[in-house]
């Protein structure tokens, strides 16, 4: 019979799916148990970050984070984002692996997907956008001072989270999503929003431009023609403005360009041919971002050297507030506990190879004795060896006994 070969789930990796050196790969995780929203922020939060993410990683109850540390760096994982609830409120931390460092938040407000896109009246993804990965952007952080030093390294922390922008070499068709982080120094929290590039017809009114591209994508296809049953002219549905009809039943040129309010600043000349209809070099285009989700609050709590179960010092902490000798202190205990982690790997490591040497040779003195033990178990050189005839005679001759006669007895009818 022969055996069939499974092509779904062994899937060889061609030239055009392995990525480059140096684009961060991350794992999005929940461990421990939290409820259905926060699940499906996880979800939703795998999507924002493809390609590069393990958008379908399932997690078990007795999974524990250290399985995801140790098994992250061999399949080239260089972020983790592990989302749990505490007795306060749910938290998000964000580790930089394999050596760190840790950045812990607490999760104020978060929104999900579905519920941006269901108050939203325009925002419709069709799935091709998350081919590749979004873009970047940092908005109202402060320049680092003596007060606050870890913005730094919060925007370093972000930054290495997305692969690196090169305008040089990122085509234009690529750049479909956006994802913006910015600093609130009123409430001292970290937005975070996801965006979708659209591109519209620059200079001509809604109605015209309904016209030009047909139905919106809300509509069936059966309804893709206007109706225009109850107008009397094709200029009652161009000009007429909605509301507030002019003295003459239309409405004027201002009117009409204030129906694409807000194309004037976004408009630009596209530099590359772009994704849609009509979207070609040079042409003048107006660009729009539209809200998918999910929305995220996140309140900086503490950053620590290394990674969890291997933590170092505390390099800032928003509820506690420490002094110049009790950080020296804990600075002084930390290096102490790396000393002696590492003291303790050198002795395991000397006492793998001594077990190592002492085991090659017990294997050759008990390879020598086997062998030893085989050559004597051969024939003797004084063995007198008979033939096999005389054997089987010896045998059967003595399968061969007289055994007694006896009557057989028949029992009948008198």
């Amino acid at each position: 019979m022969v055996k069939r070969r499974k092509t779904k789930t062994h899937v060889k990796a061609s030239a055009a799916n392995v990525q480059p050196d140096g684009v961060p790969r991350s794992f999005i995780i929940k461990h421990g148990h939290v409820g259905y929203s926060l699940t499906q922020l996880v979800r939703d939060l795998r999507k924002v970050m493809e390609p590069n993410t393990a958008s379908r990683l399932k997690e078990r109850l007795k999974n524990k984070l250290k399985d995801y540390l140790t098994m992250a760096p061999a399949l080239q994982v260089t972020h983790l984002l592990a989302f749990t609830v505490t007795d306060v409120a749910p938290s998000m931390r964000l580790i930089r692996l394999p050596n760190g460092p840790t950045l812990s938040f607490r999760l104020e407000r978060y929104s999900l997907m579905k519920d941006v896109l269901n108050n939203s009246k325009r925002a419709r993804s069709t799935g091709l956008e998350y081919l590749n990965p979004p873009l970047l952007v940092l908005a109202s952080f402060p320049q680092a001072s003596p007060t606050t030093p870890h913005l730094n390294l919060l925007v370093k922390s972000f930054q290495s989270l997305f692969p690196p922008l090169s305008p040089h070499s990122l085509q234009l068709s690529n750049a479909r999503r956006v994802v913006l982080v910015s600093y609130n120094a009123d409430r001292d929290t970290i937005d975070m929003r996801h965006y979708i590039i659209t591109v519209k017809p620059y200079g001509i009114s809604r109605r015209m431009r309904r016209v030009l591209e047909g139905a919106s994508s809300k509509t069936s296809s059966t309804s893709r023609i206007l109706d225009l049953g109850n107008e009397k002219d094709v200029a009652d549905f161009l000009l007429r403005k909605r509301g507030e009809p002019g003295p003459d039943g239309y409405e004027s040129a201002t009117s009409s360009a204030g129906s694409v309010a807000g194309d004037e600043e976004n408009a630009v000349s596209l530099p590359d041919d772009y994704v849609g209809r009509n979207n070609q070099k040079g042409q003048r285009r107006a660009v729009r971002l539209d809200e998918v989700g999910p929305r995220l609050e996140l309140q900086l709590i503490k950053i620590v050297e290394g990674v969890p179960g291997k933590e170092g010092a505390v390099i800032y902490h928003q509820l506690i507030k420490k002094s110049k000798k009790e950080i020296a202190v804990q600075r002084t205990e930390h290096a102490e506990k790396e000393k002696l982690r590492q003291q303790r790997r050198e002795e395991q490591e000397r006492n793998i190879a001594r077990k190592k040497a002492t085991a090659e040779p017990r294997k050759s003195t008990a390879g020598s004795e086997r062998s030893e033990s085989e050559d004597e178990a051969g024939w003797d050189e004084n063995e007198e060896i008979t033939e096999g005839e005389e054997e089987e005679e010896e045998e059967s001759s003595d399968d061969e006994d007289p055994r007694p006669n006896k009557k057989i007895r028949l029992k009948g009818r008198k």
